[in-house]
């Protein structure tokens, strides 16, 4: 057996059924079995309800609710037979010995001979998996631990034995890259595998400390948050996502196997006080909340924390600190600090990141699996190794020294190193035998960050730049705050359009921030509209017209290829490349209304022409204008790449790729199949149905505020919208080009941007992030 192409998952509760569906997302049919219920008529009661409850959470498991349909719903007592048909066996059922194993032998009477069974365990070792079974079994048995949810965390840990058979970590490994997105590390069969090892470890350090310190949940999140490259959940909102009713099951987990001489043992400790939240309810997110809550005061919500000396619950004050505010994003200079909250900083993170050098070698095969790790599976953008680059390997060391910790033997080999370093462009990490080694890339994967290590831009300014990626292919990069687009960005679109037009044969348009693109940068509007710059708005609305149908009409190839959210401008940029290859997790629309504004940079005039065109669309001037209209109006986002095509921000033939290291090598592959014979599209003419739609547009809007779905400052907004997406005055008999409904949007867009309505709601959302409901 060389391919997987069927899947079966036993076990429907949070993480079997989450992994489910995520297979279903790859297009991969999926079985999913659980127990019957006791006295239900329906036996297949359990998975039928998980797949119904995932329809309806956000953040949503499935991509589309259309591949919902690629799952079967069974169950273990009924359909074990149907194993035979999978190629791939996930047993996701509690963490019980006894219970899996039982569960093993049952699959083993019934699967395919040589398909691969794996357990979705995160804390029992595999050889105690499969103590007592066959040797057959035993062969094709590993360990597959995804993390939660199994849609958008990328890492995957991967365990094999010595008895696993050739081929079957490759094969498991290879459908997870390609299909599933994941970024595969192989784990050695050790407590806690690589990433929860070094993660528990990580937060139970945190909350002893902060406990023990005196500080607040808040000051503790702000410490470990930002300073550290963590997400800004720091450790005890990471605890509430996760859920608070794991972590002490997780933590006398690590503690009963792990040696008496590791160092967990001297920070671990059962806690009183997240006992008794437990005991309360405070599950976290899924619960009645956890170390945060919110409450209702007066109607309101009000978001409170607990003192985690008394266990009280209080109104949550934002951790406003000077070690903080002057560290930046500097983890030296927070461990340096010589207030509470600098000693804290120290204090946990120094201890974590012995901790990593500590377990490197038995847990993982390199430091690089490490980094990967924890910035896959805990979502931090610096991995520890490159933290302790950032500190400086040596300062470590005294850090350690000063505190009385142990320094482990991999820091002492990286003393007066680092634990990487780039020679020639070329990046190399330091082995567990000293010696420094090249860090290799899968094949298929190509990135711009080691382009950019070995060469210069072609051209480029403060916003973005455009490098040389081989075979003739150009990458335009942004790389403002949020990628948000503004008169430099615009010019180095322009910039770029004539340099690859000499030097190229193709574009693609991708960046390797978190996001494409969070569209124009509403800061400068506000300041222009502040003191009432009119024409310098307008002057760069015109602008980015131009630029964007100079993008559309350009005479190579241009491919977008985005990432993360793709919102507003960024948005249109990719409606006027010639195709798309998208990352599956991209999140795109024409969020303008949200903003009190309307796509004015060809926005609307293109997702006009895509309806207009769509084969399964009804013809005619009315539909297409309408559908524009349902999408714009309500600012829709499309959640995954796949709901994308569904909302026609995509096209049909547009790609996705699933996994997010294997995107630039994807479009830049695209762009080449379309260089020999390319023609630039055609100008589009429109016949648009006018007055008559305006108003019908206006009167649906006017039936939202009805019922109390829209306010009054939407219906301005949506007026303008209408009269756009309905051509203005025209009629079906008149045709518009695409100069016509650029002016339409252009002046739409400057009425609005005058209004003060608007810049209230585009204040707001500088401020809060939320849109504004005026």
């Amino acid at each position: 057996m060389t391919s997987i192409k069927q899947v079966a998952v036993i076990g429907a509760g949070v993480m079997g059924a989450g992994i489910a569906a995520h297979i279903a997302n790859s297009g991969t049919p999926v079985l999913l079995l659980d127990i019957v219920p006791e006295g239900s008529k329906n036996r297949n009661a359990v998975a039928e309800g998980a797949v119904a409850k995932m329809l309806k959470t956000d953040p949503a498991p499935f991509m589309s609710k259309r591949v919902a349909k690629l799952i079967t719903c069974g169950n273990i007592e009924d359909d074990l037979d149907k194993l035979a048909k999978c190629d791939w066996i996930v047993e996701a059922v509690i963490e019980r010995l006894d219970i899996k194993q039982d569960l093993y032998r049952k699959i083993d009477a019934v699967r395919a001979k040589g398909s691969v069974v794996s357990s979705n365990t995160s804390t029992i070792p595999l050889a105690t998996l499969i103590d007592g079974m066959g040797d057959g079994f035993a062969q094709d048995f590993i360990i597959t631990h995804f993390f939660n949810p199994p849609r958008y965390m990328r890492l995957l840990e991967l365990v094999g034995s010595n008895v696993t058979r050739s081929g079957v970590i490759d094969m498991v490994a290879e459908f997870a890259d390609h299909k599933l997105g994941k970024t595969c590390v192989i784990c050695h069969d050790k407590p806690g595998f690589i990433a929860n090892r070094l993660g528990v470890y990580w937060i139970q350090a945190a909350m002893v400390e902060a406990m023990d310190r005196g500080l607040t949940v808040e000051e503790a999140d702000s410490v470990i948050g930002r300073p550290f490259g963590i997400p800004k959940t720091g450790v005890f909102g990471l605890m509430d996502l996760v859920g608070l009713d794991l972590m002490p099951h997780v933590q006398s987990s690590m503690a009963g196997s792990l040696d008496k001489s590791d160092p967990f043992h001297a920070i671990y400790r059962e806690s009183d006080l997240v006992g008794k939240l437990i005991a309360d309810g405070y599950t976290g997110r899924k619960g009645k909340g956890g170390f945060y809550r919110l409450n209702r005061e007066g109607g309101e919500k009000v978001k409170e924390s607990v003192n985690l000396q008394t266990g009280e619950f209080a109104r949550s004050e934002k951790a406003r600190l000077e070690s903080v505010r002057s560290a930046g994003k500097d983890p030296r200079k927070m461990m340096e600090a010589n207030d509470k909250e600098g000693l804290y900083g120290r204090a946990v993170m120094a201890k974590t990141l012995a901790y990593a050098a500590f377990i490197a070698e038995e847990a993982a095969n390199s430091i690089v699996d490490v980094d990967d790790a924890m910035k896959l599976g805990y979502a931090w953008k610096t991995g520890p190794f490159e933290l302790i680059d950032a500190i400086g390997v040596d300062t470590l060391i005294a850090m350690l020294e000063a505190d009385g910790i142990e320094v482990p033997a991999l820091l002492k080999k990286a003393a007066g190193k680092s634990f990487y370093k780039v020679e020639d462009g070329t990046l190399f990490f330091l082995g567990f035998d000293g010696t420094y080694t090249k860090v290799t890339r899968p094949d298929g994967v190509l990135l711009l960050e080691d382009i950019k290590r070995k060469s210069e831009p072609v051209v480029g300014n403060r916003a973005a730049s455009l490098w040389d990626i081989g075979d003739g292919v150009a990458c335009l990069e942004f790389h403002t705050k949020m990628n948000a687009l503004d008169a430099d960005v615009l010019g180095m679109i322009k910039t770029s359009i004539r340099t690859v037009k000499k030097q190229f044969k193709a574009m693609v348009i991708y960046n390797e921030g978190s996001n494409f693109s969070a569209g124009a940068n509403l800061g400068l509007a506000l300041f222009a509209a502040n003191i009432a710059a009119w024409p310098e708005i307008e002057n760069l609305v015109e602008t980015g017209q131009e630029t964007y149908k100079a993008l559309k009409y350009s005479p190579f190839p241009v491919v977008g290829a985005p990432s993360g959210m793709a919102l507003g401008g960024g948005c249109e940029v990719l409606l006027h490349c010639d195709a798309v290859q998208a990352h599956g997790e991209t999140y795109i629309g024409l969020v303008e209304p949200g903003v009190g504004l309307i796509p004015a940079w060809g926005g609307c005039k293109e997702m006009i022409r895509r309806w207009s065109e769509n084969p399964k669309f009804p013809k005619g001037p009315m539909a297409p204008s309408a559908k524009a209209f349902e999408i714009i109006s309500v600012a829709t986002v499309a959640k995954s790449a796949m709901e994308a095509k569904e909302n026609l921000f995509f096209r049909e033939g547009d790609g996705i790729t699933m996994n997010r290291n294997r995107l630039l090598a994807d479009a830049k592959a695209r762009a080449l199949a379309m260089v020999e014979g390319y023609e630039a599209p055609e100008e589009f003419t429109y016949r648009l149905p006018g007055e008559s739609a305006r108003v019908a547009f206006e009167m649906a809007v006017d039936g939202f505020y009805r019922l109390g779905k829209a306010t009054d400052y939407d219906r301005v907004v949506a007026g303008e919208l209408a009269r756009v997406l309905a051509g203005g005055d025209t009629d079906v008999t008149e045709e518009l080009s695409e100069d016509d409904i650029l002016e339409l949007e252009r002046e739409g867009f400057m009425r609005l941007v005058r209004n003060e309505g608007t810049m209230a709601r585009v204040e707001h959302m500088l401020l809060t992030g939320k849109p504004l409901r005026n």
